[in-house]
């Protein structure tokens, strides 16, 4: 399934918002979204004349660029998803020019740089503490919140949370930690309340994204990113922004996406279901990838024994009590 624009466009006539479309995950799931169809409004505060707080080059003129390049629809549109007046004008100019808002992706800060630090939770610097769960989580419920209504006036729709790993953890410090958790715990609080909608919301996670970051970390270009395996093994299993973006698609094409509301979603899962490739037509498969955690120091290793270990057995008592108060409340009237 691997839509090109003027061929297969599963997702004509919709409308989507990728908040946070300037570079990385977010950048390929706009790009993902317009090859099979979509309008897409790609936003950030990244754009010409005004380069990132990052210090990064992207910007959301570029990959709007793209799109355009590739024979797909896009609206570059500067939103700082911090603030909330921003953030309404635009679904409500959204609403306004087309009466339809069919998927929103929050993919906002993803590569935050204050987000970086790694080290143990008595060791964190938290001057930025604050500002990194306002631009990392707030931002997100801000959108959401602004976007939700119109798709439950039509009765359809998917929000999509990006995150880190397909499990509780998630690399860095414990504000990483905290606000990568938090994007999947409002996924799937949000379909709860959604699912009786018509809604669905889901949070999904890259496998080894090969970012303009990553790529750069790693010395290569995407011309010659097979280089970089040398010396690290796991980077041949990477895979392009556009591979998640494709997931996204499939996503939002399904007619029955519905029965994944809540879900934690990969794109190498949504791979094996769907059938997309990536962009030079591989299939990378992350969770199927033996890692070579020898590229990391023995401490790491055995921190994330241990975390998985005892994130097992937290989840396995949750479910029994979680099970356990289910059966305390009423049948719906429904069933």
């Amino acid at each position: 399934m691997n839509p090109e624009p003027g061929t297969l466009n599963p997702l004509s006539g919709r409308v989507a918002l990728v908040a946070g479309a300037t570079r990385g995950a977010g950048r390929g799931i706009a790009r993902g979204l317009a090859e099979a169809g979509a309008l897409v409004y790609c936003t950030g505060r990244s754009v010409r004349g005004q380069p990132s707080a990052y210090e990064r080059p992207e910007t959301i003129d570029e990959t709007a660029q793209m799109i355009a390049a590739a024979g797909g629809r896009a609206i570059a549109a500067r939103v700082d998803h911090t603030i909330e007046a921003d953030v309404k004008a635009l679904i409500e100019c959204i609403d306004r020019e087309h009466g339809r808002l069919d998927v929103l992706v929050n993919s906002i800060a993803g590569e935050d740089p204050m987000m970086h630090q790694w080290g143990s939770f008595w060791k964190t610097d938290l001057t930025n503490g604050e500002a990194i769960f306002r631009q990392a989580v707030l931002s997100h419920i801000i959108t959401a919140k602004h976007a939700a209504p119109i798709m439950i006036r039509a009765g359809r729709g998917l929000i999509v949370e990006v995150t880190e790993n397909d499990v509780l953890s998630a690399g860095g410090n414990p504000l990483t930690q905290t606000m990568k958790l938090a994007l999947k715990g409002i996924a799937l609080n949000m379909a709860a309340e959604l699912k009786p909608h018509g809604v669905a919301a889901v949070a999904i996670t890259p496998g080894f994204l090969r970012s303009e970051a990553m790529l750069e970390h790693h010395g290569v270009t995407e011309a010659n990113w097979r280089d970089a395996g040398k010396k690290d093994a796991n980077f041949l299993e990477s895979e392009t922004p556009l591979f998640i973006g494709r997931a996204v698609a499939a996503l939002a094409a399904d007619p029955k996406i519905l029965g994944r509301t809540g879900e934690l979603c990969s794109s190498w899962e949504l791979a094996r279901h769907y059938k997309f490739t990536d962009a030079d037509g591989r299939r990378p498969d992350w969770g199927a990838h033996a890692i070579d955690f020898t590229v990391l120091p023995p401490p790491f290793v055995e921190l994330f024994r241990t975390m998985t270990s005892l994130h097992l057995d937290w989840l396995t008592t949750l479910a029994r009590r979680t099970q356990a108060f289910l059966g305390k409340i009423p049948p719906s009237s429904s069933e």
